[in-house]
């Protein structure tokens, strides 16, 4: 049988660690998202961007990247996303509240891979959740952006590391869903449900990263908010996952984030 669902993967944001005043140098957050599709849907993608290039007066198979956009273009590039027929999960990592980040330094591409860790969770349990009999075998078709420095051969042997210490380690991927062997990267501009990730990805990183005005952009979270996955209602900890800290703790310091209780 074939999958059950398509699922797309982007990330915004850097892995460093260098912050300077006024939010230069590296990137305080780093947002890993995904976008979920029944697989008998997998076409809405394509008719999506379609869409959203006709809004936007952009040729016909132009690969848009969200922070190349001006921000009257993306308002409505989010707001078609938060109409269609799609499920998010994102997962917001605020990098300056990790207590030993020398464990994610010394590593190329640890804090990556654990935030896809963190990802691949939540998208396994909504996807086992929403299963419907008679659609497919229940499994995720796996698809992330290509990140040119990074080995995908190393990340799928991360995630069946994971799946074998999985019971020792608490890890709550639901390997029903997610099979590592099947993971690949595609570049960007060859899929449509990847510059939606993009979109999506990009939108909740603005939402919660300041710029250097110590300003950030709300609307793009509150039209993407539709698409959110949600377990009893709630979004935190599922759609919008904060890591080391959960959204509550960090408002504590970061009086913006308090958006996000409206999401509990």
């Amino acid at each position: 049988m074939t999958a059950s669902f398509t699922v797309y993967i982007d990330e915004s944001g850097d892995e460093g660690f260098a912050f300077h005043p006024n939010e230069r140098g590296s990137s305080r957050w780093l947002v890993l998202s995904a976008t979920v599709f029944r697989k008998q849907h997998d076409l809405d993608a394509v008719r999506l961007m379609r869409e959203v290039r006709e809004k936007l007066g952009k040729e016909p198979k132009k690969a848009l990247h969200f922070r190349e956009l001006k921000h009257e273009q993306r308002v409505p590039y989010v707001r078609t996303i938060g109409e269609a027929k799609l499920r998010t999960v994102s997962v917001l990592i605020h990098k300056p509240s990790i207590k030993e980040p020398e464990k994610f330094q010394n590593e190329s591409h640890r804090l990556y891979r654990y935030a896809t860790r963190l990802l691949l969770e939540r998208v396994s349990w909504l996807c086992r959740d929403q299963h419907r009999p008679g659609e497919g075998d229940g499994t995720a078709e796996i698809t992330f952006s290509n990140r040119s420095a990074m080995s995908y051969d190393d990340l799928r042997n991360y995630l069946m590391h994971l799946r074998e210490t999985a019971e020792a380690r608490d890890i709550r991927v639901d390997w029903n869903v997610v099979k590592p062997e099947r993971v690949k990267a595609v570049n960007h501009d060859q899929l449509a449900g990847l510059q939606i990730a993009d979109a999506v990805a990009s939108g909740i990183y603005f939402s919660v990263n300041l710029n250097q005005y110590g300003e950030t952009e709300d609307r793009y979270l509150k039209h993407l908010a539709p698409t959110l996955y949600c377990h009893k209602k709630t979004a935190l900890g599922y759609g919008l996952k904060f890591w080391p800290e959960d959204a509550d703790s960090l408002a504590e310091a970061l009086p913006h984030l308090k958006i996000f209780q409206d999401y509990k």
